[in-house]
């Protein structure tokens, strides 16, 4: 299998990108899209040419690390999957794929498709988190959760903070993520002492970034490889309302 890919090239984050073509061969069906880009460095690194630099840790699609737009698509055209587990039987022999970074004004790019994401770190330091002494874990069975609700925690737990909700918001809106990480500890006994200073305060990081606001477009929740609900949004706007005024 063949194919051209369009790769976004910037040596550093001061300097200017553009889109430069390399025709990879020998892919297989079988490889990931990060495979074929180990593939492409290797016949760069054995030309002396510099390796195009990306972000990738588990290949696994749960850690969020490996976050590119694929011809346009933010992790590419299959939904609910991560940009390593997408595989090049999705791509057409001879086929041309362009691949960028995420775009969005607090994501700045770092070199070639690495951007810098620290803005969610930084967000979740301000409220992502329980600081009440709990102690060893309990019995399983010590702490009542109702099922439905515990449903609900684990379905916004699954947020990976790749940043996918970002890149394809005309916006740049971050809402969906933090969304996610209220909703998580929200919904949860563990998360109740702490829940309207969370709210607030990650809401305010978020702002403090530059992340832009939601106009309901829905597009972070198409793009979402972990299919976390924009039902998330709604939640936390209800959430930020009630400890603003409380």
């Amino acid at each position: 299998m063949r194919v051209t890919l369009r790769i976004w090239r910037q040596k550093s984050a001061n300097a200017k990108g553009n889109l430069v073509s390399y025709q990879v061969d020998g892919i297989s069906e079988e490889h990931s899209f990060l495979e074929t880009l180990d593939v492409l460095n290797q016949q760069l690194i054995s030309k002396g040419e510099e390796p195009v630099a990306f972000d990738s840790d588990c290949r696994e699609g749960i850690c969020g690390m490996c976050g590119l737009v694929v011809d346009g698509t933010a992790h590419g055209p299959l939904r609910q999957t991560t940009t390593c587990q997408l595989h090049m039987r999705s791509f057409k022999d001879g086929e041309t794929v362009t691949v960028e970074p995420w775009r969005a004004k607090p994501f700045k790019t770092i070199k070639d498709l690495v951007v810098d994401r620290s803005a969610f770190d930084r967000i979740i330091q301000a409220g992502g988190f329980n600081s009440v002494a709990a102690g060893n874990a309990p019995d399983s069975n010590a702490m009542l959760i109702p099922k439905t609700e515990a449903d609900i925690a684990m379905d916004a737990a699954a947020c990976i903070g790749c940043g996918a909700c970002v890149a394809a918001c005309k916006n740049g809106s971050a809402m969906l993520f933090v969304a996610a990480k209220v909703a998580h500890l929200g919904h949860l006994p563990q998360g109740q002492p702490e829940a309207k200073s969370r709210v607030l305060k990650m809401i305010e990081q978020m702002d403090k970034e530059g992340f832009g606001s939601c106009t309901n477009t829905y597009e972070c929740g198409a793009v979402c490889p972990k299919g976390i609900s924009v039902n998330f949004i709604a939640e936390m706007n209800r959430r930020w309302l009630g400890a603003s005024i409380g």
